[in-house]
């Protein structure tokens, strides 16, 4: 699993006009290709009656798959620009759908390949990226006098405090990167006397809006 990647907020989609001409991205997160060509689809049955649907999308850890299609547009002056898009602004795991709906003025090549890219460039820009980061679930227990500085010094870290349960010990449930875990047990034992026991529950994606 990858430590940390860019990908699209989510589903969102954004219209922009170009010499009469409508162009509508929509976007979404997959995680394989099934989920594209799905996403796809939909978006060509949602829109079956515009001039073109055109579409690209990333996947994989390393970017493997790239798929870019131009819809009946001039080869090359669609699905690429998109693609390549995604690319620059390194996002994995996200498909893109450009609709246009001809508004009698021809672009030419060039006009082409810009309004498709602007479209989902400028997409992004609305809809939103996220850098998605794993992050160890970590549950620290320690005893009651130990709460109010164990606490404070959290808030004041850059570890993200996830919830904290008070039960017979109070447990603080804390976000931590995977090079940062050894680091913060030596931290959180100097804070407490050596008087914690630090549990990893979980892995998961935390999302930052960027």
């Amino acid at each position: 699993m990858l430590e940390a990647y860019k990908t699209v907020k989510g589903y969102g989609e954004h219209e922009l006009v170009i010499q009469k001409s409508r162009f509508i991205s929509h976007f979404a997160r997959i995680n394989s290709e099934q989920e594209a060509q799905q996403f796809i689809d939909t978006i060509k049955k949602k829109h079956s009656n515009a001039t073109h649907n055109c579409s690209a999308y990333i996947l994989g850890e390393h970017d493997n798959i790239q798929k870019a299609n131009d819809d009946g547009e001039p080869s090359g002056t669609a699905g690429v620009p998109m693609l390549e898009v995604l690319k620059k602004r390194q996002l994995k795991n996200t498909a893109v759908v450009v609709t246009r709906y001809f508004g009698g003025i021809k672009l030419g090549a060039g006009g082409l390949i810009r309004a498709y890219g602007s479209s989902v460039s400028e997409g992004l820009n609305h809809v939103g990226v996220v850098e998605r980061t794993l992050m160890k679930v970590v549950h620290c227990s320690i005893d009651y006098h130990w709460l109010g500085k164990v606490e404070n010094e959290l808030r004041q870290s850059h570890y993200p405090l996830k919830e904290i349960s008070y039960l017979e010990d109070v447990t603080v449930k804390v976000y931590v990167k995977e090079d940062e875990y050894h680091p913060f047990t030596e931290w959180m034992n100097e804070l407490t006397n050596g008087q914690v026991t630090i549990q990893i529950h979980d892995e998961i994606y935390l999302e930052k809006i960027i």
